[in-house]
């Protein structure tokens, strides 16, 4: 049976979680930049590369996935906000601030709104056409291609890299990270939508 909360906390329904009110909209919104905030400080820099690994990206995922593209985006819009004013939302392993939008790692940063809202777009357009758990791959998947598209073309652009130095830099390195964090967000995403139907 769905679980639909009351209107005054707003819906739960299919693969939404958006409040129906705008301080709810707004509270979830906070809410969920604070989670990726708590994810980018899970970081480990990398000698060879100047992009550190962290869990931003499987944030990111869970983010697009359960709120759909809109929310995802314009959440995702919010985080870059308050880094962008100082707040220390950024991996701690950067310079902090505009600082780090624009060095090496903005790119992945910028790419954040537009992989969460490919996430939830993918995950509701395969709705009902496959398994959950496959869908939410695929559109892992394609967040992750976005990401790394403007990730990795942000860095070559800066550094004046090539595309060989490039791939091994911004690509390579991340490539099993990534599949874990799909595949994690993948199954977070489809066993609550498991246990919401249930």
């Amino acid at each position: 049976m769905q679980r639909i909360a009351s209107a005054h906390s707003g819906v739960i329904t299919g693969t939404n979680l958006i409040p129906e009110t705008v301080p709810g909209k707004i509270v979830l919104s906070v809410t969920a930049t604070v989670f990726v905030a708590a994810c980018a400080h899970v970081s480990i820099p990398l000698f060879f590369t100047p992009v550190p690994i962290t869990l931003q990206t499987f944030a990111v995922l869970l983010i697009g996935m359960f709120l759909g593209p809109v929310a995802g985006f314009s959440t995702m819009v919010l985080y870059l906000a308050e880094g962008a004013i100082g707040l220390p939302v950024f991996s701690p392993h950067g310079p902090g601030g505009i600082a780090d939008l624009l060095g090496p790692s903005g790119g992945f940063l910028f790419a954040m709104p537009l992989a969460a809202a490919a996430a939830g777009w993918i995950v509701r357009s395969l709705r009902g056409s496959m398994s959950r758990f496959s869908g939410a791959i695929i559109a892992g998947i394609g967040a992750s291609v976005v990401a790394f598209t403007l990730g990795a073309g942000w860095l070559g652009h800066l550094l004046h890299l090539s595309g060989t130095a490039v791939w091994s830099l911004a690509v390579t390195p991340f490539l099993l990270g990534e599949a874990i964090k799909i595949t994690a967000a993948a199954g977070i995403f489809s066993a609550f939508q498991r246990w919401q139907r249930s």
